[in-house]
């Protein structure tokens, strides 16, 4: 079984920011399956199963998404090397897809809580967003929407090719996915 897990913060007001990445990818992912709903407080997280994959988008904000993956790891008994995070990236530009496993967070919040909860040594599919202009406004970057032209990117090349990724993730080793998977577009 694996958990493939999208970080973003829950609500309206931050669906399509630039640190929802996560979420995004998790939604088309899951947009043509037969999923089923897994309804369960504990897990802390919006959790659908479609066969032997779990797609988790936690509802603890991202500071706390590792507690959400941590109860649905337990439960699911889902060994960490089936466990897929889909984050945002802002050292790497725009249109840039990398992978790893381990390494450190970095300053994000959502990957210290998981580093915390879970340890280091999960699967990292890595979004880039870009750096803001001025690095004193990390936060209010991340959490500002993606431009119109961004959007149309994302849409039509950059999630179905992270979705193809995390499928080859399933079948192939980290670095057979890392040569074929890698994307720059800018």
């Amino acid at each position: 079984m694996y958990l493939i897990v999208g970080l973003g913060n829950i609500g309206e007001k931050y669906q399509n920011t630039r640190h929802n990445i996560g979420f995004l990818v998790v939604d088309f992912m899951t947009k043509n399956l037969n999923i089923t709903s897994i309804t369960n407080s504990n897990f802390q997280s919006t959790l659908l199963k479609a066969g032997y994959n779990l797609f988790s988008k936690p509802t603890t904000y991202m500071n706390n998404s590792g507690v959400a993956v941590r109860a649905i790891m337990d439960y699911y008994k889902v060994d960490l090397e089936n466990i897929i995070i889909i984050h945002d990236d802002i050292d790497l530009p725009f249109g840039t897809v990398k992978f790893k496993i381990g390494g450190g967070h970095g300053g994000h919040n959502g990957l210290r809580s998981l580093d915390s909860h879970i340890s280091k040594d999960y699967i990292r599919v890595r979004i880039g967003i870009g750096k803001p202009q001025d690095k004193d406004d990390v936060a209010n970057y991340v959490l500002s929407d993606f431009s119109k032209i961004e959007f149309e990117e994302l849409n039509k090349t950059i999630i179905p090719h992270v979705v193809k990724a995390i499928d080859a993730l399933k079948e192939s080793d980290i670095d057979e996915v890392k040569a074929k998977f890698t994307l720059k577009l800018r």
